[in-house]
């Protein structure tokens, strides 16, 4: 295969290149030239006026049902998803039947995904089945390949376990993922506490429930000495008790949704079960705290939290709906409308996410494997079901009209366009 981008805004950091409007040619996979200006006999060429050039994203929170429940998603479909969306790279969360708690499920994911565009890297669980009892086989994990390790939408309840898994994963430099919940707090509510949750006559999940679990977290992490990745903070307080942690030197690191970027808990008002995610939905004011700590730094990485669902599980009552949306081809739409600059986004979503999770960073240089997106930040498209890759359509941006178009994703001598 012989590729020819002409004329893109390069955003590489670590290239030559990198805020440099270029020619690129990709020739059986590999970067074998980039300048001002280039020919090629019989390359395919790509006219990328207008449009950025940078390494594919990766993503810290995608749920993709197989093994087990691939009636809400399986490999193929999710990857398929993943490429459309610009990533090249996804950390797959344990939520599976069964979960992802033992070598024989982390072999079966990298071995079935060998090879693809997009690059997989499974998350191990922390507890056995992910019942918050048993630690999992973490370290047999990890020689198989898993990058991390958390149990996903569950949070370890038990403070004593949690600091158990610190400790070992700390032992072989692996990394664990927190929850942030407190369950008890929590409880059975189903959006956030607050002004619309009262006006809806609904019991709400205090912004409390995430702090609290987060504060405990933190001083696990403080006395084990080692490092924590916070998965999908959601509110102002989360944001600045993880900007003070940095700031006393604790090796902490999180990630936001990025849904929780562009909607608040008023879009419940209709009651649309589309709506219904967790972390729930949060006020303007944490909005606006969630998007400056990306900006000063406090949030490492913006994830798209991909949860598929198949329609029984979505339309029905509010109140017995399943949680999440489908976000891997709407995470960078969401970046762009929250107001974010192509360069952040790209820090957010391609560059700190491989950062958190030691994986190598892909290089733009001559002789250098490809490993990239194009997209355009202003380009509009419509997700409806003829853009969809996901076998779920559990969406609320189902049928709108996007701003931010992912043009084609290249990785492992593999093309996908849009």
């Amino acid at each position: 295969m012989k590729l020819l981008i002409k004329s893109a805004h390069i955003l590489y950091p670590g290239s030559d290149f990198h805020q440099t409007k270029a020619d690129v040619l990709i020739e059986n996979g590999l970067v074998s030239a980039i300048a001002n200006s280039l020919s090629a006999d019989d390359a395919e060429i790509i006219d990328a006026e207008g449009s950025y050039l940078s390494p594919g994203f990766f993503d810290l929170n995608c749920s993709i049902g197989e093994p087990g429940l691939e009636t809400k998603e399986d490999l193929n479909t999710g990857l398929q998803a993943a490429a459309a969306g610009g990533f090249t790279g996804l950390a797959l969360m344990p939520d599976t039947q069964p979960p992802i708690h033992s070598k024989t499920e982390v072999e079966y994911l990298i071995n079935k995904t060998k090879g693809n565009l997009v690059q997989v890297y499974p998350l191990g669980a922390i507890s056995y089945q992910r019942e918050g009892k048993d630690m999992a086989e973490m370290y047999d994990m990890y020689l198989s390949g898993a990058k991390a390790f958390t149990d996903g939408d569950k949070p370890v309840k038990d403070a004593g376990l949690m600091e158990r898994a610190l400790l070992y994963a700390k032992g072989f430099n692996a990394l664990v993922f927190s929850y942030p919940e407190d369950v008890a707090i929590a409880g059975k509510a189903k959006v956030h506490e607050g002004a619309v949750s009262t006006l809806l006559g609904m019991k709400g999940i205090p912004s409390l429930a995430e702090e609290l679990m987060i504060a405990r977290d933190l001083y696990l992490a403080e006395y084990t000495e080692a490092p924590i990745h916070f998965s999908t903070v959601s509110t102002a307080r989360s944001v600045e008790l993880i900007r003070d942690a940095k700031a006393k030197g604790l090796k902490v690191t999180c990630d936001v949704a990025a849904h929780h970027l562009v909607l608040t808990d008023e879009a419940l008002l209709g009651f649309d079960s589309q709506y219904k995610v967790k972390p729930p939905l949060r006020t303007q004011t944490d909005v606006d705290a969630l998007l400056q700590g990306l900006k000063d730094g406090a949030i490492d990485a913006i994830v798209s939290q991909h949860t598929p669902h198949e329609v029984e599980f979505k339309d029905v009552e509010f109140e017995i709906a399943a949680f999440g949306i489908i976000g891997l081809q709407t995470a960078l739409p969401l970046a762009i409308r929250a107001g974010l600059p192509p360069e952040l986004i790209i820090e957010k979503m391609a560059v700190n996410p491989r950062k958190i999770l030691n994986v190598e960073q892909p290089a733009l240089a001559e002789g250098q494997a490809a490993n990239f997106v194009l997209f355009n930040s202003d380009a509009g498209w419509i997700f409806d079901k003829q853009s969809n890759r996901s076998k779920s359509s559990n969406s609320p941006f189902f049928n709108q009209n996007l701003k931010g178009r992912v043009l084609l994703t290249f990785n492992n001598s593999q093309l996908q366009k849009n």
